[in-house]
């Protein structure tokens, strides 16, 4: 199954937080999930995970900052 979950032009500012909402709904279910675990394993890789869409999300800011006024953004999910 495929999910179409966003495809268009959008604005520089509307692109930016867009994206940085889904990025923070998955930190937010990442911490929602250190809440529950009790495995120091699973709390460590949850937290790399944490840090590391925190680094994409500022290198994705830093981009933005280079390109034109408007951009195009497509994004699917698969469910297999």
């Amino acid at each position: 199954m495929n999910i179409q979950l966003i495809e268009g032009q959008f604005k520089k500012t509307e692109a930016i937080a867009l994206i940085s909402d889904l990025i923070q709904t998955k930190i937010k279910f990442h911490e929602s999930r250190i809440l529950g675990a009790s495995n120091e394993e699973d709390i460590k890789y949850r937290e790399s995970k944490i840090i590391f869409l925190q680094n994409q999300l500022g290198s994705l800011r830093h981009e933005f900052d280079k390109e034109g006024s408007e951009m195009k953004i497509s994004a699917n999910i698969t469910i297999e």
